[in-house]
């Protein structure tokens, strides 16, 4: 026979294969090519002479799908279990992470009311280490002994900023 110009597409009609298959073994077989005016690629062939057997398609190409389909649906029935759990972890995360921001409100008030009483606490001590005498407080209208008192309130008062 002789020599016929086609394009990938004819010549893997041809044998039987795809076009992609087709330009694969004219490349192997370094056959000459060339540009049509449309701007195709033409192969020059004697398919005659040409000795091509396809191989076997493979038997996962185009075979049974049942099994394939049944992984599918298991895999998608794990994703799904999987998500609920992931759904359960994460209301379980939230609720501790409402659960740490409460006790840090609460040490956050501690610590104050605490920093309140050692300020009330030193400062009844420096009362009480001065004899319940403070600078100018002895005038001899009483307010010597009306001391403690305004301690107490000031006490008093800083208990109730810090519990606030």
């Amino acid at each position: 026979m002789p020599v016929e110009t086609l394009t990938y597409a004819a010549f893997g009609a041809r044998l039987t294969i795809s076009a992609k298959a087709a330009r694969s073994l004219a490349k192997r077989l370094r056959l000459p090519r060339s540009l049509s005016n449309d701007g195709k690629a033409m192969v020059s062939v004697d398919v005659a002479e040409l000795r091509h057997t396809p191989r076997p398609r493979r038997a996962g190409a185009g075979g049974d799908t049942a099994p394939l389909a049944g992984r599918i649906v298991t895999l998608q029935a794990e994703v799904a279990r999987l998500e609920a759990v992931a759904a359960g972890h994460r209301a379980d995360y939230e609720r501790e992470r409402e659960r740490a921001d409460r006790l840090m409100v609460e040490l956050l008030q501690a610590t104050a009311e605490t920093m309140a009483a050692k300020e009330a606490a030193a400062r009844l001590e420096g009362f009480l280490r001065a004899g319940g005498r403070g600078p100018g407080l002895n005038d001899g209208h009483g307010l010597a002994t009306r001391r403690p008192g305004v301690m107490a309130a000031d006490i008093v008062a800083a208990d109730r900023k810090a519990s606030r």
